[in-house]
Order: structure tokens, then C-alpha cells, then sequence
């Protein structure tokens, strides 16, 4: 917003647009708005309602801190116990401060993770490719959930048409959907999205280029990004040349402090970096 105040070009969104990853509730209304597809839910600041929602629903159950967590603000509960135990831990101890002041409780989905990046120049978008990162911090899918223990690209559920189906079914719907709201989405959009039998939902929507998956995308990227992301924010999209991309597997391993993503020890050393390289 202040570089804009002082007509200097910036790619990436305003602190409106922002609120698609700064408010889990917002992001959800736009998309119930605006059809695009995503888990059944309530949005609210009642430990009370949270609950009743929980035991109403009687199974695995997703729980949402509403505001920034670093990543960890979603909780995967398994039985209506551990939902509760949640909105406690979220609500009523604030373990994630004020940002657990409002929770999303949604449906527990199911299927194939994948993260699909698009360019936004307030009105439309343009595909920037996709990953897949694993969230659960131990071996073998196990664990707590995390921002992303390790990500590669080309994903292979993310064929040419899910592509397409993806922007024309998520993407574009919600920069359209925040146009129409008045706060147009500029920059990049990074969606979370849960694939099963063909049917795409919409996990959640980031508005920066999220790592690990960022780290994969990139190394693909074989056309000249800051050209890229100029055409973006000049809205030029029209005469943007068609990306190029390398055809080879770029592939990350992320390595974690003991103990993340709950407490861990700070300032552990990583040791034999030169053997890595």
C-alpha cells in the first residue's frame, strides 16, 4: 500500500487482499461466496459453538486458528476429543495468542495433497505451476502437521487438464470473487488444495510464494522471473510471453530442529554442511 501511495511499481498484494491468508474466516467466505469449491465449516469466536459444532459432527474434524500461526495454526483431530481438546488449546490457553481468537472448524478432507501457484493482476490470473509437499514432521506420514517437511515438482496429479480445471475452478474465481469485493488480489496466489476422484477442493489460499514448494517451482523456471512478475504487476498479462519450464524433477528435504513443530531447543547447529554439497 505505501509503495503504491508513492507511485512506485510493487508486486504483491495490498493489506485488503492480504486478509486471504491473514483471516482463515475471510478466505472461507470468499471462497463459499464465490463457488469455489472447499470443506463445510463454521467460522466463529465461541469456544461453545465450536464445540457443539464438533460433537454434531461426530468424526475426524479440522480446527483452525482464524489468524497467522508460522504454519501451524491447523489441527488435525482424529475424534471429538481431540477437537475439543483443540478449541481448549486454541481458545481458552491461547497457544497461538490472539491469532486463536476466531477458529474455522471445517470437514475433515481427505485424498491427494497438492499447492498450485498463480499470477494476479487484480482482474485475472495466469498458471505458474504446482508441487506437492509432505505436512506431517515424522517418517512415513507421521506426526504433527507443519508449514511443509519437504516438496517436489511436477507433481504428478497436477496433469495439464487439472491444471486448467484449477484455474478456471479455484484461481480465477477468487480474484474475480475480491474484485467484486473491492479489495482487487494483486501478486501471487498459492492455493492448498485437496484432489480426490477428480474432485478439487480448496484447502486454503497463501499470498506469497510459500516455501518449501516455492523452492521447487523455481528451480523449474526457466523464463526470466523478474520480467515475470513486472508484466504481473503492470497488469500486462496480455503480452506475457508463455513460461518455460525444465522437464526434469526438482526435488527438496527439509531438515528441522528436534521437537518442531511443537517447543524445540533454538540455535542447534547443522553439522557436515560440506559433505551435503
Amino acid at each position: 500500500d505505501a509503495l503504491e501511495a508513492e507511485k512506485i511499481l510493487a508486486f504483491g498484494p495490498t493489506k485488503a487482499g492480504a486478509e486471504l491468508e491473514g483471516s482463515k474466516a475471510f478466505m472461507k467466505d470468499i471462497l463459499h461466496k464465490y463457488g469455489v469449491p472447499t470443506a463445510t465449516y463454521i467460522r466463529t469466536k465461541s469456544a461453545d459453538e465450536a464445540k457443539e459444532y464438533i460433537k454434531k459432527n461426530n468424526g475426524p474434524i479440522v480446527v483452525k486458528a482464524s489468524g497467522l500461526c508460522a504454519g501451524k495454526g491447523v489441527l488435525l483431530c482424529q475424534t471429538v476429543d481431540e477437537g475439543l481438546k483443540a478449541i481448549d488449546e486454541i481458545m481458552v490457553d491461547k497457544i497461538f495468542k490472539d491469532s486463536g481468537d476466531e477458529v474455522v472448524v471445517e470437514e475433515f478432507l481427505t485424498g491427494e495433497e497438492a499447492s498450485y501457484f498463480a499470477l494476479c493482476d487484480g482482474k485475472t490470473a495466469v498458471g505458474f505451476g504446482g508441487a506437492q509437499d509432505h505436512k506431517l514432521s515424522g517418517d512415513g506420514d507421521t506426526g504433527m502437521n507443519t508449514g511443509g517437511m519437504g516438496a517436489y515438482s511436477p507433481a504428478h496429479i497436477l496433469t495439464k487438464e487439472m491444471e486448467e480445471r484449477i484455474m478456471k475452478e479455484v484461481m480465477i474465481p477468487t480474484v474475480e470473487g475480491m474484485a467484486k469485493e473491492g479489495c482487487p488480489f494483486k501478486g501471487v496466489l498459492f492455493a492448498g488444495l485437496m484432489i480426490k476422484d477428480g474432485q478439487i477442493k480448496t484447502l486454503e489460499h497463501n499470498v506469497r510464494f510459500g516455501d518449501p514448494e516455492c523452492q521447487v517451482v523455481m528451480s523449474r523456471l526457466k523464463s526470466d522471473l523478474l520480467k515475470t512478475l513486472v508484466y504481473a504487476a503492470e497488469g500486462r498479462f496480455s503480452e506475457l510471453p508463455a513460461l518455460e519450464w525444465d522437464d526434469r524433477t526438482a526435488l527438496l528435504v527439509v531438515m528441522a530442529a528436534k521437537g518442531y513443530p511443537g517447543s524445540y531447543p533454538k540455535g542447534t547447529p547443522i553439522n557436515k554442511v560440506e559433505d551435503a554439497t
